[in-house]
């Protein structure tokens, strides 16, 4: 068991947490608590009541459980399940209905009776809803209650759908979601629009009878709601906090998940710390901040109350430990992101030889490299290395269905001013009018549409990067077979994407590579890029000689950037820069205004952008370093 149980690592914790190294290990742990429970039950001839969640965190659970019916003989012929949840309206048939996920994750695959399954319907009418709810709860009850409740955590802080404002004593109910909520779904709908405003829940007091209770969190994007859930006060505005009064609850989260607790996050407020030198940056770029003062101004007094005194004492006096901090920083900073030539590149993140790099850009979609990384992109070309740019998918799902009429209009009308037959374009033309208004929530595009809406962005992928000052053969697309499923939901990884990647790596022979490094979804388009991305390179190391001296940087996107004690590199912008960076953004026009997957941002992209290195260059102000209007960040991945 990984959980740390010791009083000065807990203190901040307000009730039970177990932490995993990696949402793998923590899946499995469940699912054998899950699956002793079954097995103790059938020794006592008794039935085993769980109560189970949805959405991405239960999967490796079920899929464990799977493995052991099929692998070692666990049985689920005693097994009565309540599903916590279900939207409304939905049909049991559709591909976002709970019903639908259980059956195709867990139900289909096991031995349980189909009439021990339970989860609330969403096709009733509305007046049969609160008849339905209360004879839920009446099974339950009848059954002597749930054995084992599992659940996840959204970023509202619900449990089930019990939104900001729940009671702790709710039962099962109609309720309406969080636009948070929705926004989070929205991809699995193929928009915010589509996703049901109403779901029907079991109530926070249902939850609490259960005589266990385990909830899980994987990744980093639910880390700060983990900690308003196990360190905050009790609130309705997170409603997961009310299980800090349960005797019977605990917290399974892997290493991301339980990256902000105290214990992980600020590990000097609550223990002694083996000082390493990132352990270090990180404290003392904390401590400035929170005294809000720059680095070569803190003093003894400052670490003494502010938990560090042990830094002090073990390597002060502080005066020094700031100058080396400051140091440090300060040579993270570089206008010469390929090396600065003939200069002593002792204390610059980038090597300077070779003068001229070869240096390649894989954009995860096709405008990640210009939000992400566009001014830098545009200062390697200026300093003439030799840039290449890949587009690894076509991005097609992320097109809106108004643009693929707009430029079937366009092409018909160039056909026929250049007088060319028009009949086979006219007739794709009336068959997308005919498919978009009975389109369903995430169905499959025709595959000329997905063709049109993948052109649509080949062009402007193609413009953007021509704006960096690229030639078209050094602008590269990918299309990589994973992606190419024409829904949300992407296919693994397979051998035909390592080995397009192989070939564009030995073909171009990088001494430089940039990756999105942005994880914060671990089913992301950027996460199984990068993991392809090393694939490559794993196959060629010891293989290549130009590999050993390949150095691979990581970039974020447009949403979260790297913490400042993380950051290796720093390129900063002048506000022309800036400028010029934003109008090769403006290049990805299908992505601007309202794209059909913002996330949780309302802002456009380029603000996003613009923000975001701001900030980051505002962070170095704070720190005491020179002031700049904006700042790109990189981390070396060392592979």
């Amino acid at each position: 068991m990984a959980r740390l149980n010791l009083l000065e690592e807990t203190r901040y914790e307000k009730l039970p947490v177990s932490v995993y190294n990696n949402q793998q290990e923590a899946s499995v742990a469940v699912a054998n608590r899950i699956a002793d429970l079954i097995r103790s039950k059938q020794a006592k001839g008794e039935k085993a009541v769980l109560g189970l969640a949805t959405g991405v965190t239960p999967i490796g659970v079920y899929a464990e459980l799977v493995r052991q019916h099929k692998e070692a003989g666990l049985s689920f012929k005693n097994v009565i399940t309540f599903n916590l949840d279900e939207y409304y309206p939905m049909k049991p048939t559709a591909a976002q209905s709970y019903v639908t996920f259980m059956y195709e994750n867990l139900f289909s695959h096991i031995d349980i009776e189909k009439e021990n399954v339970h989860i609330p319907d969403g096709t009733l009418d509305k007046d049969e809803v609160v008849a339905f709810c209360l004879a839920y709860e009446k099974q339950i009850e009848e059954l002597g209650g749930l054995d084992l409740q599992i659940l996840g955590i959204g970023r509202t802080g619900h449990i089930g759908f019990n939104e900001p404002g729940s009671a702790p004593n709710s039962g099962t109910r109609m309720v309406t979601l969080d636009d948070l909520t929705r926004r989070d779904a929205a991809r699995d709908f193929g928009g915010k629009a589509d996703v049901p405003t109403k779901a029907i829940t079991m109530g926070i007091g249902t939850i609490f009878k259960a005589r266990e209770i385990i909830l899980m969190a994987w990744n980093k994007k639910k880390a700060p709601i983990i900690k308003k859930a196990v360190e905050g006060e009790i609130s309705g505005e997170v409603p997961a906090t009310y299980l800090q009064l349960s005797q019977h609850v605990e917290f399974v989260l892997d290493a991301d998940a339980a990256s902000e607790l105290t214990r992980f996050d600020t590990p000097w407020l609550v223990k002694d710390c083996v000082w390493e030198n990132t352990l270090k940056k990180k404290a003392v770029i904390w401590l400035a901040n929170e005294v809000n003062k720059p680095v070569l101004k803190l003093t003894e007094e400052d670490y003494n109350n502010h938990g560090m005194a042990q830094l002090a004492v073990e390597q002060g006096p502080v005066y020094n430990i700031n100058i080396d901090i400051f140091n440090q920083i300060q040579h993270t900073i570089t206008g010469w992101p390929g090396g600065k030539p003939d200069a002593d590149d002792s204390q610059r993140p980038e090597r300077a030889l070779p003068a001229k790099k070869r240096s390649i850009i894989f954009s995860p979609h096709p405008d990640d490299d210009v939000i992400s990384m566009g001014g830098t992109f545009i200062r390697l070309v200026d300093q003439g290395h030799d840039v290449h740019v890949a587009y690894q998918t076509s991005g097609n799902t992320a097109v809106w269905d108004d643009d693929v009429l707009r430029y079937m209009e366009f092409a018909i009308d160039f056909t026929n001013s250049i007088g060319e037959d028009t009949t086979h374009l006219q007739k794709s033309y009336e068959d997308m009018r005919a498919f978009f208004p009975t389109k369903q929530p995430n169905e499959i595009d025709t595959q000329e549409i997905r063709n049109v809406k993948g052109f649509i962005r080949k062009t402007e992928a193609i413009s953007g990067a021509r704006y960096a000052g690229l030639q078209d053969d050094h602008i590269h697309f990918m299309a990589l077979p994973f992606y190419e499923t024409g829904k949300t939901k992407k296919n693994s990884v397979g051998e035909e994407d390592i080995q397009l990647t192989i070939e564009l790596l030995q073909k171009i022979k990088p001494q430089q590579i940039f990756a999105a490094g942005d994880f914060a979804d671990p089913n992301g388009t950027h996460l199984v890029c990068f993991k392809i991305i090393l694939a490559a390179l794993d196959r060629l190391k010891g293989k290549e000689a130009w590999v050993e001296d390949c150095w691979l940087w990581m970039y974020r996107g447009a949403w979260h950037e790297f913490e400042t004690y993380e950051i290796e590199m720093a390129v900063p912008l002048s506000p022309q820069e800036v400028i010029r960076k934003r109008n090769a953004i403006f290049k990805h026009q299908s992505q601007k205004d309202t794209p059909v997957f913002p996330g949780d941002d309302a802002r456009e992209f380029w603000v996003r952008a613009e923000d975001r290195t701001r900030d980051t260059a505002q962070r170095y102000d704070r720190l005491g370093l020179a002031e700049y209007e904006a700042m790109e960040a990189f981390v070396r991945y060392k592979f």
